[in-house]
């Protein structure tokens, strides 16, 4: 299993291995630098569907109202995962996500 994380808001270099990695998870924080974590995901759901437009993706944050949940749902992520957070559930959020990578 892949999985792509996405920090300090470097989206192209993300975008990049995107395509050239094909991984089957995306992970990304929200509040980064620069362009956020919206920002990456719009892009992400843009492209084609066989540069990676369908990858299941989850938004980690420590955004945490039930706001900030449905914002980043909306935007096209597939789950929404809030700081700190513990390392079983953060396995389970990336073992339910490989199901959907699976179908793609």
């Amino acid at each position: 299993m892949r999985i792509l994380r996405c920090i300090g808001g470097k989206h192209a270099r993300g975008l990049e291995k995107l395509h050239s990695e094909k991984p089957d998870v995306l992970v990304s924080d929200i509040g980064m630098p620069g362009e956020d974590g919206f920002a990456l995901i719009r892009q992400v759901r843009a492209l084609p569907e066989e540069a990676g437009s369908n990858i299941p993706a989850a938004a980690l944050t420590a955004y945490a109202r039930a706001e900030d949940r449905r914002k980043a749902l909306d935007a096209g992520y597939m789950m929404h995962i809030t700081k700190p957070v513990e390392p079983t559930e953060f396995v389970a959020v990336i073992a339910n996500l490989t199901r959907f990578a699976v179908r793609r």
